[in-house]
Protein backbone atom coordinates (compact mmCIF):
# COMPACT_ATOMS: atom_id res chain seq x y z
CA UNK A 1 0.00 0.00 0.00
CA UNK A 2 1.32 3.44 -0.92
CA UNK A 3 0.19 4.99 2.36
CA UNK A 4 1.63 2.26 4.58
CA UNK A 5 2.56 3.80 7.91
CA UNK A 6 1.04 7.16 6.98
CA UNK A 7 -1.86 8.75 8.86
CA UNK A 8 -5.11 8.76 6.90
CA UNK A 9 -5.32 11.86 4.69
CA UNK A 10 -8.28 12.20 2.35
CA UNK A 11 -11.36 10.17 1.53
CA UNK A 12 -9.51 7.77 -0.77
CA UNK A 13 -7.02 6.69 1.90
CA UNK A 14 -9.86 6.46 4.42
CA UNK A 15 -11.80 4.19 2.08
CA UNK A 16 -8.72 2.06 1.35
CA UNK A 17 -7.89 1.60 5.01
CA UNK A 18 -11.55 0.93 5.81
CA UNK A 19 -11.72 -1.81 3.17
CA UNK A 20 -8.44 -3.33 4.39
CA UNK A 21 -9.69 -3.51 7.98
CA UNK A 22 -13.25 -4.41 6.96
CA UNK A 23 -12.08 -7.56 5.18
CA UNK A 24 -11.45 -9.15 8.56
CA UNK A 25 -15.05 -8.61 9.62
CA UNK A 26 -15.80 -11.79 7.68
CA UNK A 27 -15.33 -13.64 10.98
CA UNK A 28 -18.58 -12.04 12.13
CA UNK A 29 -20.49 -14.30 9.75
CA UNK A 30 -21.22 -16.71 12.62
CA UNK A 31 -22.91 -14.17 14.94
CA UNK A 32 -24.81 -12.57 12.03
CA UNK A 33 -26.05 -15.94 10.81
CA UNK A 34 -27.08 -16.85 14.34
CA UNK A 35 -29.10 -13.64 14.77
CA UNK A 36 -30.78 -14.04 11.39
CA UNK A 37 -31.52 -17.76 11.48
CA UNK A 38 -31.93 -18.77 15.11
CA UNK A 39 -35.06 -18.22 17.21
CA UNK A 40 -33.90 -15.96 20.03
CA UNK A 41 -37.00 -13.84 20.44
CA UNK A 42 -37.48 -10.21 19.48
CA UNK A 43 -35.87 -8.62 22.54
CA UNK A 44 -32.88 -10.98 22.55
CA UNK A 45 -32.31 -10.47 18.83
CA UNK A 46 -32.45 -6.68 19.19
CA UNK A 47 -30.00 -6.78 22.09
CA UNK A 48 -27.77 -9.09 20.08
CA UNK A 49 -27.65 -6.70 17.14
CA UNK A 50 -27.01 -3.78 19.50
CA UNK A 51 -24.21 -5.64 21.29
CA UNK A 52 -22.65 -6.70 17.97
CA UNK A 53 -22.74 -3.12 16.65
CA UNK A 54 -21.10 -1.83 19.85
CA UNK A 55 -18.45 -4.56 19.58
CA UNK A 56 -17.62 -3.61 15.97
CA UNK A 57 -17.43 0.10 16.88
CA UNK A 58 -14.97 -0.60 19.72
CA UNK A 59 -12.88 -2.85 17.49
CA UNK A 60 -12.69 -0.35 14.62
CA UNK A 61 -11.90 2.49 17.03
CA UNK A 62 -8.91 0.61 18.42
CA UNK A 63 -7.52 -0.66 15.13
CA UNK A 64 -8.21 2.50 13.10
CA UNK A 65 -6.88 5.08 15.52
CA UNK A 66 -4.27 3.44 17.72
CA UNK A 67 -2.32 0.91 15.65
CA UNK A 68 0.36 3.40 14.64
CA UNK A 69 0.43 5.52 17.81
CA UNK A 70 -1.47 5.68 21.10
CA UNK A 71 -2.40 9.23 22.11
CA UNK A 72 -4.85 8.49 24.93
CA UNK A 73 -4.36 5.30 26.93
CA UNK A 74 -7.60 5.83 28.83
CA UNK A 75 -9.60 5.45 25.62
CA UNK A 76 -7.60 2.33 24.77
CA UNK A 77 -8.21 0.74 28.17
CA UNK A 78 -11.93 1.54 28.17
CA UNK A 79 -12.41 0.37 24.58
CA UNK A 80 -10.44 -2.85 25.09
CA UNK A 81 -12.26 -3.62 28.36
CA UNK A 82 -15.61 -3.02 26.66
CA UNK A 83 -14.56 -5.24 23.76
CA UNK A 84 -13.62 -8.12 26.06
CA UNK A 85 -16.74 -7.71 28.17
CA UNK A 86 -19.03 -7.75 25.14
CA UNK A 87 -17.29 -10.85 23.76
CA UNK A 88 -17.82 -12.70 27.07
CA UNK A 89 -21.42 -11.59 27.57
CA UNK A 90 -22.53 -12.22 23.98
CA UNK A 91 -20.85 -15.63 23.86
CA UNK A 92 -22.48 -16.65 27.15
CA UNK A 93 -25.86 -15.39 25.99
CA UNK A 94 -25.97 -16.67 22.42
CA UNK A 95 -23.65 -19.69 22.34
CA UNK A 96 -20.75 -21.14 20.37
CA UNK A 97 -21.37 -19.19 17.15
CA UNK A 98 -20.23 -16.05 18.95
CA UNK A 99 -16.85 -17.34 20.12
CA UNK A 100 -15.27 -15.84 17.00
CA UNK A 101 -15.52 -12.44 18.71
CA UNK A 102 -12.50 -13.38 20.81
CA UNK A 103 -10.40 -13.38 17.62
CA UNK A 104 -11.07 -9.64 17.31
CA UNK A 105 -10.21 -9.11 20.96
CA UNK A 106 -6.83 -10.81 20.39
CA UNK A 107 -6.27 -8.76 17.22
CA UNK A 108 -6.99 -5.55 19.13
CA UNK A 109 -4.54 -6.56 21.85
CA UNK A 110 -1.82 -7.25 19.27
CA UNK A 111 -2.53 -4.05 17.35
CA UNK A 112 -2.59 -1.62 20.26
CA UNK A 113 -0.95 -2.92 23.41
CA UNK A 114 2.82 -2.80 23.95
CA UNK A 115 4.62 -6.05 23.29
CA UNK A 116 5.35 -6.70 26.98
CA UNK A 117 1.60 -6.62 27.71
CA UNK A 118 0.37 -8.25 24.49
CA UNK A 119 2.53 -11.34 25.17
CA UNK A 120 0.36 -12.30 28.14
CA UNK A 121 -2.94 -10.57 27.23
CA UNK A 122 -3.37 -12.60 24.01
CA UNK A 123 -2.97 -15.99 25.76
CA UNK A 124 -5.27 -14.71 28.55
CA UNK A 125 -7.95 -13.80 26.01
CA UNK A 126 -7.56 -17.26 24.46
CA UNK A 127 -7.98 -18.80 27.92
CA UNK A 128 -11.15 -16.82 28.54
CA UNK A 129 -12.49 -17.94 25.18
CA UNK A 130 -11.80 -21.59 26.07
CA UNK A 131 -13.47 -21.18 29.48
CA UNK A 132 -16.58 -19.69 27.89
CA UNK A 133 -16.66 -22.29 25.12
CA UNK A 134 -16.48 -25.24 27.52
CA UNK A 135 -20.13 -24.65 28.33
CA UNK A 136 -21.09 -26.23 25.01
CA UNK A 137 -17.93 -27.63 23.34
CA UNK A 138 -15.15 -29.99 24.38
CA UNK A 139 -11.63 -28.80 25.09
CA UNK A 140 -10.34 -30.71 22.06
CA UNK A 141 -12.70 -28.98 19.66
CA UNK A 142 -11.82 -25.57 21.06
CA UNK A 143 -8.06 -26.12 20.96
CA UNK A 144 -8.20 -27.50 17.42
CA UNK A 145 -10.10 -24.56 15.98
CA UNK A 146 -10.58 -21.16 17.56
CA UNK A 147 -7.90 -21.33 20.27
CA UNK A 148 -5.02 -21.80 17.83
CA UNK A 149 -6.49 -19.24 15.44
CA UNK A 150 -6.89 -16.67 18.22
CA UNK A 151 -3.28 -17.08 19.32
CA UNK A 152 -1.83 -16.98 15.82
CA UNK A 153 -3.84 -13.99 14.62
CA UNK A 154 -3.20 -12.06 17.82
CA UNK A 155 0.58 -12.52 17.73
CA UNK A 156 0.65 -11.92 13.95
CA UNK A 157 -0.99 -8.57 14.59
CA UNK A 158 1.81 -7.62 16.98
CA UNK A 159 4.20 -8.04 14.07
CA UNK A 160 2.04 -5.87 11.83
CA UNK A 161 1.85 -3.23 14.57
CA UNK A 162 5.65 -3.20 14.98
CA UNK A 163 6.09 -2.99 11.20
CA UNK A 164 3.75 0.01 10.96
CA UNK A 165 5.41 1.84 13.83
CA UNK A 166 8.92 1.05 12.56
CA UNK A 167 7.95 2.37 9.13
CA UNK A 168 6.72 5.61 10.67
CA UNK A 169 9.90 5.98 12.71
CA UNK A 170 11.98 5.34 9.59
CA UNK A 171 10.13 8.04 7.67
CA UNK A 172 10.63 10.47 10.53
CA UNK A 173 14.33 9.59 10.69
CA UNK A 174 14.71 10.15 6.95
CA UNK A 175 12.97 13.51 7.21
CA UNK A 176 15.29 14.45 10.08
CA UNK A 177 18.38 13.42 8.10
CA UNK A 178 17.19 15.42 5.10
CA UNK A 179 16.61 18.46 7.29
CA UNK A 180 20.02 18.11 8.91
CA UNK A 181 21.64 17.78 5.48
CA UNK A 182 19.85 20.93 4.31
CA UNK A 183 20.98 22.80 7.43
CA UNK A 184 24.55 21.61 6.93
CA UNK A 185 24.45 22.78 3.31
CA UNK A 186 23.21 26.21 4.43
CA UNK A 187 26.04 26.43 6.95
CA UNK A 188 28.57 25.42 4.31
CA UNK A 189 27.20 28.03 1.93
CA UNK A 190 27.35 30.66 4.67
CA UNK A 191 30.97 29.74 5.51
CA UNK A 192 31.99 29.81 1.86
CA UNK A 193 30.37 33.19 1.27
CA UNK A 194 32.00 34.56 4.41
CA UNK A 195 35.39 33.29 3.29
CA UNK A 196 34.89 34.65 -0.21
CA UNK A 197 33.40 38.04 0.58
CA UNK A 198 34.48 38.83 4.13
CA UNK A 199 38.00 39.96 3.25
CA UNK A 200 36.96 41.67 0.00
CA UNK A 201 34.12 43.66 1.57
CA UNK A 202 36.30 44.67 4.52
CA UNK A 203 38.98 45.86 2.12
CA UNK A 204 36.43 47.77 0.02
CA UNK A 205 35.05 49.46 3.14
CA UNK A 206 38.51 50.42 4.35
CA UNK A 207 39.60 51.83 0.99
CA UNK A 208 36.31 53.70 0.60
CA UNK A 209 36.84 55.44 3.93
CA UNK A 210 40.44 56.19 2.98
CA UNK A 211 39.41 57.61 -0.41
CA UNK A 212 36.82 59.81 1.30
CA UNK A 213 39.45 61.33 3.57
CA UNK A 214 41.95 61.82 0.73
CA UNK A 215 39.50 63.32 -1.75
CA UNK A 216 39.63 67.02 -0.70
CA UNK A 217 43.42 67.32 -0.39
CA UNK A 218 44.78 64.50 -2.56
CA UNK A 219 42.37 63.69 -5.39
CA UNK A 220 45.03 61.72 -7.28
CA UNK A 221 45.58 59.38 -4.32
CA UNK A 222 41.81 59.11 -3.83
CA UNK A 223 41.48 58.08 -7.48
CA UNK A 224 44.08 55.33 -6.90
CA UNK A 225 42.03 54.05 -3.96
CA UNK A 226 38.89 54.04 -6.09
CA UNK A 227 40.76 52.05 -8.76
CA UNK A 228 41.81 49.56 -6.10
CA UNK A 229 38.19 49.33 -4.93
CA UNK A 230 37.09 48.54 -8.49
CA UNK A 231 39.74 45.82 -8.84
CA UNK A 232 38.81 44.19 -5.52
CA UNK A 233 35.09 44.28 -6.30
CA UNK A 234 35.63 42.72 -9.74
CA UNK A 235 37.72 39.92 -8.21
CA UNK A 236 35.02 39.36 -5.57
CA UNK A 237 32.42 39.11 -8.33
CA UNK A 238 34.56 36.53 -10.18
CA UNK A 239 34.98 34.50 -6.96
CA UNK A 240 31.24 34.51 -6.30
CA UNK A 241 30.44 33.42 -9.85
CA UNK A 242 32.93 30.55 -9.62
CA UNK A 243 31.48 29.47 -6.30
CA UNK A 244 27.90 29.56 -7.61
CA UNK A 245 28.93 27.60 -10.70
CA UNK A 246 30.45 24.98 -8.42
CA UNK A 247 27.21 24.70 -6.43
CA UNK A 248 25.15 24.35 -9.58
CA UNK A 249 27.44 21.84 -11.28
CA UNK A 250 26.12 18.31 -11.47
CA UNK A 251 28.42 15.72 -9.92
CA UNK A 252 28.36 11.98 -10.43
CA UNK A 253 28.45 11.22 -6.70
CA UNK A 254 25.41 13.42 -6.15
CA UNK A 255 23.52 11.90 -9.07
CA UNK A 256 24.38 8.34 -7.99
CA UNK A 257 22.88 9.01 -4.57
CA UNK A 258 19.82 10.57 -6.20
CA UNK A 259 19.50 7.61 -8.58
CA UNK A 260 19.46 5.11 -5.70
CA UNK A 261 16.82 7.12 -3.90
CA UNK A 262 14.61 7.60 -6.97
CA UNK A 263 14.78 3.95 -8.07
CA UNK A 264 14.12 2.61 -4.57
CA UNK A 265 11.17 4.97 -4.11
CA UNK A 266 9.72 3.75 -7.41
CA UNK A 267 10.00 0.10 -6.32
CA UNK A 268 12.85 -0.68 -8.74
CA UNK A 269 15.76 -2.80 -7.51
CA UNK A 270 18.78 -0.50 -7.84
CA UNK A 271 22.20 -1.94 -8.68
CA UNK A 272 24.05 1.37 -8.43
CA UNK A 273 27.72 2.02 -7.52
CA UNK A 274 28.27 3.56 -4.12
CA UNK A 275 30.49 6.26 -5.60
CA UNK A 276 31.86 7.52 -8.89
CA UNK A 277 35.05 5.95 -10.27
CA UNK A 278 38.38 7.45 -9.28
CA UNK A 279 39.31 8.17 -12.91
CA UNK A 280 36.97 10.85 -14.21
CA UNK A 281 37.04 13.31 -17.12
CA UNK A 282 37.21 17.03 -16.47
CA UNK A 283 34.40 19.07 -14.99
CA UNK A 284 32.51 19.40 -18.28
CA UNK A 285 32.82 15.68 -19.00
CA UNK A 286 31.68 14.74 -15.50
CA UNK A 287 28.72 17.12 -15.79
CA UNK A 288 27.73 15.50 -19.10
CA UNK A 289 27.84 12.01 -17.52
CA UNK A 290 25.86 13.26 -14.53
CA UNK A 291 23.15 14.61 -16.84
CA UNK A 292 23.13 11.32 -18.76
CA UNK A 293 22.66 9.38 -15.52
CA UNK A 294 19.83 11.65 -14.40
CA UNK A 295 18.00 11.45 -17.75
CA UNK A 296 18.37 7.66 -17.92
CA UNK A 297 17.10 7.09 -14.36
CA UNK A 298 14.21 9.49 -14.93
CA UNK A 299 13.16 7.48 -18.00
CA UNK A 300 13.41 4.23 -16.05
CA UNK A 301 11.22 5.56 -13.25
CA UNK A 302 8.61 7.18 -15.48
CA UNK A 303 8.27 4.99 -18.53
CA UNK A 304 10.00 1.60 -18.30
CA UNK A 305 7.91 -0.37 -15.82
CA UNK A 306 11.18 -2.09 -14.90
CA UNK A 307 11.86 -4.20 -11.83
CA UNK A 308 15.64 -3.81 -11.88
CA UNK A 309 18.05 -1.13 -13.07
CA UNK A 310 21.83 -1.50 -13.31
CA UNK A 311 24.29 1.40 -13.44
CA UNK A 312 27.91 0.63 -14.29
CA UNK A 313 31.13 2.42 -15.22
CA UNK A 314 33.82 1.04 -17.53
CA UNK A 315 37.08 2.38 -18.95
CA UNK A 316 37.48 2.00 -22.71
CA UNK A 317 40.60 2.34 -24.82
CA UNK A 318 39.53 3.52 -28.27
CA UNK A 319 41.25 4.94 -31.33
CA UNK A 320 40.34 8.39 -30.03
CA UNK A 321 42.03 7.70 -26.71
CA UNK A 322 40.88 6.49 -23.29
CA UNK A 323 37.23 6.98 -22.40
CA UNK A 324 35.04 6.44 -19.38
CA UNK A 325 31.73 4.77 -20.16
CA UNK A 326 28.51 5.04 -18.22
CA UNK A 327 25.80 2.46 -18.89
CA UNK A 328 22.27 2.39 -17.48
CA UNK A 329 20.24 -0.72 -18.31
CA UNK A 330 16.79 -1.81 -17.15
CA UNK A 331 14.60 -4.88 -17.68
CA UNK A 332 11.44 -2.96 -18.53
CA UNK A 333 9.35 -2.62 -21.65
CA UNK A 334 12.06 -0.91 -23.69
CA UNK A 335 11.66 1.80 -26.28
CA UNK A 336 8.87 1.50 -28.82
CA UNK A 337 10.55 3.67 -31.44
CA UNK A 338 14.00 4.34 -32.84
CA UNK A 339 13.28 8.08 -32.92
CA UNK A 340 14.87 9.93 -30.04
CA UNK A 341 12.77 12.22 -27.93
CA UNK A 342 13.69 15.74 -26.96
CA UNK A 343 15.37 14.55 -23.75
CA UNK A 344 17.73 12.10 -25.47
CA UNK A 345 18.39 14.53 -28.31
CA UNK A 346 19.44 17.28 -25.93
CA UNK A 347 21.48 14.81 -23.92
CA UNK A 348 23.29 13.57 -27.04
CA UNK A 349 24.18 17.16 -27.93
CA UNK A 350 25.52 17.76 -24.42
CA UNK A 351 27.69 14.61 -24.54
CA UNK A 352 28.94 15.34 -28.07
CA UNK A 353 29.88 18.86 -26.99
CA UNK A 354 32.60 17.39 -24.74
CA UNK A 355 33.80 14.97 -27.43
CA UNK A 356 31.71 12.01 -26.25
CA UNK A 357 29.22 9.61 -27.78
CA UNK A 358 25.71 8.67 -26.65
CA UNK A 359 24.05 5.37 -27.59
CA UNK A 360 20.50 4.36 -26.64
CA UNK A 361 18.53 1.31 -27.63
CA UNK A 362 17.28 -2.15 -26.61
CA UNK A 363 19.19 -3.96 -23.88
CA UNK A 364 21.10 -7.20 -24.30
CA UNK A 365 18.13 -9.35 -23.26
CA UNK A 366 15.20 -7.01 -22.80
CA UNK A 367 14.48 -3.52 -21.60
CA UNK A 368 16.44 -0.42 -22.54
CA UNK A 369 20.11 0.52 -22.35
CA UNK A 370 21.70 3.96 -22.44
CA UNK A 371 25.45 4.30 -22.85
CA UNK A 372 27.46 7.53 -22.64
CA UNK A 373 31.20 7.62 -23.39
CA UNK A 374 33.26 10.69 -22.56
CA UNK A 375 37.00 11.21 -23.22
CA UNK A 376 39.16 10.63 -20.17
CA UNK A 377 41.89 13.11 -19.36
CA UNK A 378 45.33 11.64 -19.95
CA UNK A 379 46.35 12.57 -16.42
CA UNK A 380 43.55 10.49 -14.95
CA UNK A 381 43.92 7.45 -17.20
CA UNK A 382 43.52 4.25 -15.17
CA UNK A 383 46.28 1.73 -14.85
CA UNK A 384 46.52 -0.94 -17.57
CA UNK A 385 44.20 -3.86 -16.94
CA UNK A 386 41.64 -1.88 -15.00
CA UNK A 387 38.36 -1.98 -16.83
CA UNK A 388 35.54 -1.87 -14.31
CA UNK A 389 35.27 1.33 -12.34
CA UNK A 390 33.36 1.90 -9.13
CA UNK A 391 31.83 -0.58 -6.77
CA UNK A 392 28.26 -1.70 -6.79
CA UNK A 393 25.88 -1.48 -3.88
Amino acid sequence: MDGFGHPVAGRRQLLTKGLWIGIWLVFLAGPVEDLVGAEHGGVATALGWLGLAAFVCCYLTLVFRYTSRVLDWRVVHVSFGTLLTLAVVLSFAFGTAWLGLFVYVAVSAGAVLPMRYAMWVIPAVTGVMIAVGLRTDSIGDLLGSLAVLTLLVGFAMTGVRELVRTTIQLRQARATVAQLAANEERLRLARDLHDLLGHSLSLITLKSELAGRMLPAHPDKAAQQVADIEQVSRQALVDVREAVSGYRRRTLDGELAGARTALTAAGVEADVPLQAPAALPGEEGETALAWALREAVTNVVRHSGARRCTVAFMSRHTLDGPMVELSVEDDGRGGSSTVRGNGLTGLAERVEAVGGVLDAGPGARRGFRLTARVPLDRGTEPAPGASALGSSA
